[in-house]
């Protein structure tokens, strides 16, 4: 092989493209590839193992093994040197086989007499599809070249599975994207939804993977990079980014411009691929360095170089995000990742979003919670998997996604939508009667909002109000600073669809997840406990003034509910309540017309705020208990991280009699209080909540009815007193109390 490389290497990928094009069924076209492989590097054996489950490689072809081996030598993940090669994805190339660690010896196969081994991973685009293996009796380690013309095997070897040139009997063999699939994610946004798959990003398919002109394909290769370059130069100019960003952009236009990007994808068209192959080979190999990388800011260059390369495939081949298909009428978008404006751009037509990578407190959640649709993270591999108009059920109350489901899942999933259909009926009718429990006490129920979209449900769902109105995402869905004139159209437009319900506005709300692509971001080590919220409103105030004054003249001398966020000390409300009067004495020389009413309160979110001067409970209008923020730092646990989020109760005693003393400062000093957050929605938990004295409760508009609806069956004096036993007999949660309680009423 070393000797005339460029043209033993390209003999070979001619010969494997026209063994693909020949009429032959799956099983005959593995049997000769495996035949000219071995006869092209000069080795007595080579084999083909794939995947029959995700634990389960099997040998599927071989010329120089036990014929009767075949579909017979299974062997699990990591087992052997074969099972070692699928369990890392890197190459394995040894003179000694039986001597090295994790051999195993297979005596149906005859490979005993063989010493040199050399095992590359058939992958495409980071998935694992099998091994592609050669060896030989003589001891030896497999030359540069050899190893690079496995591995272009075992590239075309990919693509042509994902094209079905492969199929045949059994599951190594069965037909890709066909097969029932289970994910198991992270649930976003709660709901289920059942619908077609809509792919936010379809996949680019290689077709021509082999070319016979290496000169004209690299000089497409060339004009394309050249038209890649281009447009990365456009959009970086478009961008208008300033400090950290703009260097992290730069690095994004460093790699468009890499030499060595560009001279690697040369000498794969040399050696006889296509432009899109060469591409698609470097797009794999920086996949699987991606799944290896453990450093952060890596990950995030290989993920530009992996965007890069997609943008340089849809330029090769034509093929753009409009493939001519049509939306289906019941989509669940599918995407890596998305931001909030492309979502709010698909809009309430979606059924639900499926994402293989954000995170609870994305904009993207934040988004999805607004249009009320189901959103499953996590998901990881599914872009590979799905294809558009592919059967899918999206369960966000756990978290799972199933693809393709059989009859038996699909039906069992079409009774929980009917039971919650049947649920939501049940709710409709008590829409609008008041929040009263069995035992005679009003409990206030209104709904979290941020977005136009949302009001619709203030009507539908039965609120009393907007507990919790986000105006950040009006910042964080736009590419520029949104104009005063513009925010106060959009406040005055919410308090119009209100009516007369309150609205409470929280100022914005950025930093930690939330970081607006216009502003500088602050590289900090922790940033949910950083520069966020009334931090930055305090330091950098010229925002906050613009928003507070947006908000004065949307109320036009309506009543007006203002609330900042992250309030940790009594100094800062001070400082904030300071900024309110200033410009209200703006707005007062300057001859506007000032609300009716103005509330001015705060959300605790930090424990501290909890044990702070009874001055700030004085003086304070109200007090918004943020449960989604305070859960996690009176447990020291990250809500965006999965190995302690769900460790720590909402009905632990502890938490539980820390807000018994809020709701008791709050009582002595007379200050309406509210609890605001996903627990605010859990018909359990806001029953809970309710007990222990909160009278107001803010959520999501589709949990009102289902904690209406429970709150209206029990008498909450009856259960303070099981919740009071519970604690006194030192329980750690009163949660098993509370569902013996409940138990007891149906």
């Amino acid at each position: 092989m070393a000797d005339g490389l460029e043209s033993e290497s390209r003999k070979l990928l001619r010969r494997l493209r026209d063994t693909m094009a020949e009429e032959a069924a799956g099983q005959a076209r593995l049997d000769k590839i495996t035949f000219l492989t071995a006869d092209s590097i000069g080795t007595e054996v080579c084999s083909i193992y794939l995947f029959r489950d995700d634990e389960t490689l099997e040998l599927c072809a071989t010329e120089g093994l036990k014929p009767e081996a075949v579909h017979q030598t299974r062997m699990r993940l990591g087992e052997g040197l074969v099972g070692r090669v699928a369990r890392t994805g890197k190459i394995v190339n040894t003179a000694d086989a039986p001597a090295e660690r994790g051999f195993r010896y297979m005596p149906e196969t005859g490979e005993e007499i063989y010493s040199s081994f050399l095992g590359v991973p058939i992958q495409r685009l980071g998935e694992k599809l099998g091994v592609l293996v050669v060896q030989s009796k003589h001891q030896r380690r497999f030359t540069d070249d050899e190893v690079y013309a496995l591995e272009v095997v075992a590239m075309v070897l990919a693509e042509m599975a994902e094209l079905g040139a492969f199929v045949g009997e059994g599951a190594a063999l069965s037909a890709r994207h066909t097969q029932a699939v289970l994910f198991r994610g992270t649930t976003g946004q709660e709901g289920a939804a059942m619908g077609h798959v809509w792919l936010h990003e379809p996949r680019v398919v290689v077709t021509n993977m082999v070319a016979d002109d290496p000169e004209s394909e690299r000089k497409r290769l060339v004009e394309a990079v050249d038209r890649l370059r281009i447009g990365v130069d456009e959009m970086l100019a478009g961008a208008g980014a300033e400090g950290d960003q703009a260097q992290v952009l730069e690095a994004y236009r460093m790699f468009a411009n890499s030499k060595g990007w560009l001279r690697r994808m040369e000498e794969d068209i040399a050696r006889g691929l296509s432009a899109e192959a060469a591409v698609e080979k470097e797009q794999s190999q920086a996949r699987a360095r991606l799944a290896q990388a453990t450093d952060a800011y890596l990950r995030d260059r290989l993920h530009d170089l992996d965007d890069l390369s997609n943008r340089l495939l849809r330029i090769l081949t034509g093929q753009g995000r409009e493939t001519g298909s049509e939306m289906p009428d019941d989509p669940i978008l599918i995407a890596r990742n998305i931001g909030p404006g492309e979502l709010l751009e698909y809009g309430r037509q979606l059924r639900g979003v499926v994402l293989e990578e954000g995170s609870v407190g994305s904009h993207a959640a934040i988004v999805a919670r607004a249009l009320a649709i189901p959103l499953v993270i996590h998901a990881e591999r599914i872009t590979n998997e799905a294809l558009n108009g592919d059967r899918i059920l999206v369960d966000g109350d756990q978290g799972v996604v199933h693809l393709r489901p059989d009859d038996s899942v699909n039906n069992a999933f079409r009774d929980k939508m009917a039971m919650q259909a049947k649920a939501q009926e049940r709710y409709a009718s008590i829409r609008d009667t008041d929040c009263i429990s069995a035992c005679g006490t009003r409990i206030g129920l209104h709904m979290n909002a941020g977005l136009m979209a949302d009001l619709p449900s203030l009507h539908g769902s039965g609120a009393e109000g907007v507990g919790l109105f986000r105006t950040e995402l009006q910042f964080l869905i736009r590419n520029k600073m949104p104009r005063r004139t513009e925010l106060v159209q959009l406040y005055s437009r919410v308090l119009d669809a209100a009516e007369d319900r309150r609205v409470v506005f929280r100022t914005l709300d950025i930093g930690s997840d939330k970081v607006l692509p216009y502003m500088k971001p602050i590289d900090e080590p922790n940033p949910a406990l950083g520069w966020r919220a009334i931090r930055v409103g305090l330091d950098k105030p010229g925002v906050l003034r613009m928003q507070l004054q947006a908000l004065l003249r949307a109320a036009n001398g309506r009543p007006l509910a203002v609330m900042f966020p992250f309030i940790a000390q009594y100094e800062e409300f001070l400082a904030a309540r300071e900024e309110v009067s200033k410009a209200v004495a703006r707005e007062e020389r300057l001859g506007h017309t000032l609300p009716e009413k103005l509330e001015i309160g705060a959300m605790l979110e930090t424990p501290s705020l909890g044990f702070a001067s009874q001055k700030l409970f004085d003086e304070v209008d109200f007090l918004s208990v943020g449960g989604n923020d305070l859960k996690q730092f009176f447990f020291a646990a990250d809500r965006e991280n999965e190995l302690v989020r769900r460790r720590y109760d909402t009905l632990n005693a502890s938490f539980l009699s820390f807000l018994e003393r809020i709701v008791e400062r709050c009582e002595t000093s007379g200050t309406p209080l509210s609890f605001c957050g996903e627990d605010a929605g859990r018909p359990i938990e806001a029953l809970v909540l309710a007990a222990m004295g909160f009278r107001m409760l803010s959520m999501r508009p589709a949990s009102i009815g289902p904690v209406k609806s429970l709150m209206m069956r029990t008498r909450l004096d009856d259960l303070r007193g099981v919740i009071d036993r519970a604690i006194a007999d030192g329980e750690q949660t009163v949660r098993p109390a509370v569902m013996d309680y409940l138990r007891e009423l149906t």
